[in-house]
């Protein structure tokens, strides 16, 4: 009669422990252990997975979200804003202010003085509030709609879409403006850009339609950094015994929308981790009834001669597949669910594929594994722990 395999799978075992459990050989016979119970395996498994899944999926929605808001805000964080203080009770900036400006713009971006009046323009019996502006360099501070404007105002009138949509008005239209009649010779694009200087309720006029002193100047820096530094220059040069000019520098908006971003992040994430913990909680379970049903089992390694460490380190194998599983299936759905926001919204692919929710997928790999190995160590400890003849007895 042919003898029964056992004595050849212990043997397997023995040398799979006295190997080193990070051994090929190992890790098959805790793969074998955890396909003994399949259905809990894969439940705890599937845990981990939704754990994970939740995680990611939060924190890259989160950068999505973040990202998406900086795009939409455009280049608003480069612009600088200088106005006349209260405190000085004048509405118009000095001469020497806006030479001082422009000198501060120098090498860091363009500088525009603007006039700015709010009036109500008409056009074939038609009434619609607009904001006039008088600048010298309109391509600055606007974008046409289906040509570039020029560096130079030549003349006449750029209109803005709320205008022209409210007024019916098309290149070759006139539009009166507080009693002066004046050619449209452009439109200009939409814009939802946070910034003092509205583009859809606009009509843009040369200077020399204007009278008085500037209301306001504009700074358009080459970086966030430049309008930082051209603001402090400013500040430090008309500022310096009274409050004489009023700076708005909208990069502190940025930052601070971006500090709103992070927080709201972080809390998705830290609302994400309840879920794993849920499934760490059931790792634990599984193993500490794992360690129960197997007692005989683990004893018998014990008495052959199996070590301690070898043993706790076979169960802490096994839950380190458990999390292994379950963090690599979390993360692939998670790309996938990434892809998926990508294809179903609006949204741009360069803020879905950004180091930072790859920094998220792998993270939640790895932070899978780790739930599993904190949530299974002390069930492994317990089990190898136990004496040999204890266990034995059941």
């Amino acid at each position: 009669m042919a003898s029964p395999p056992e004595p050849e799978q212990s043997a397997t075992e023995q040398s799979a422990m006295s190997g080193g459990i990070w051994q090929l050989p190992a890790l098959a016979l805790a793969w074998r252990n955890l396909r003994r119970n399949r259905l809990r395996s894969i439940l705890a498994a599937l845990g981990i997975a939704i754990g994970v899944f939740v995680i990611v999926v939060l924190g890259v929605f989160g950068t999505v979200l973040q990202l998406s808001a900086s795009q939409e805000l455009g280049g608003i964080g480069n612009q600088v804003i200088v106005s006349p203080s209260d405190e000085t009770g004048t509405d118009a900036l000095t001469p020497r202010q806006i030479q001082t400006v422009e000198r501060a713009a120098v090498g860091r971006g363009t500088a525009v003085p603007v006039y700015i009046e709010n009036s109500l323009v008409t056009a074939g019996g038609e009434r619609a509030p607009a904001q006039i502006y008088g600048v010298d360099n309109p391509a600055a501070l606007f974008t046409g709609k289906s040509e570039p404007l020029p560096a130079r105002h030549r003349g006449g009138a750029y209109v803005g879409t709320s205008v022209a949509n409210s007024l019916d008005l098309q290149v070759g239209s006139t539009v009166d403006v507080e009693d002066e009649q004046y050619r449209v010779v452009g439109l200009l694009a939409s814009s939802e850009d946070i910034t003092p200087i509205q583009a859809n309720n606009a009509i843009v006029l040369a200077e020399r339609e204007f009278t008085g002193g500037y209301d306001q100047a504009v700074v358009v820096a080459d970086s966030p950094n430049d309008a930082r530094t051209v603001a402090a220059e400013i500040d430090s040069q008309l500022n310096v015994r009274t409050e004489r000019v009023d700076i708005f520098e909208l990069s502190e908006l940025l930052a601070t929308i971006s500090e709103f971003f992070t927080l709201l992040n972080r809390f998705l994430i830290a609302l994400g981790s309840v879920s794993l913990i849920v499934a760490g909680v059931s790792i634990f379970n599984l193993m500490l009834m794992s360690t129960a049903e197997r007692r005989g089992e683990i004893g018998l390694m014990r008495a052959v001669g199996i070590h301690r460490e070898s043993v706790l380190r076979l169960l802490l194998a096994e839950a380190m597949l458990l999390g292994a599983i379950g963090g690599f299936l979390g993360a692939v759905l998670s790309g996938l669910a990434a892809l998926l926001l990508w294809g179903v919204t609006p949204i741009g692919l360069d803020v879905v594929l950004v180091s930072r929710n790859g920094g998220f997928l792998v993270g939640g790999f790895v932070f899978g594994i780790v739930v599993a190995l904190v949530s299974g160590a002390y069930p492994a400890w317990k089990a190898a722990g136990e004496r040999p003849v204890e266990a034995l007895r059941g």
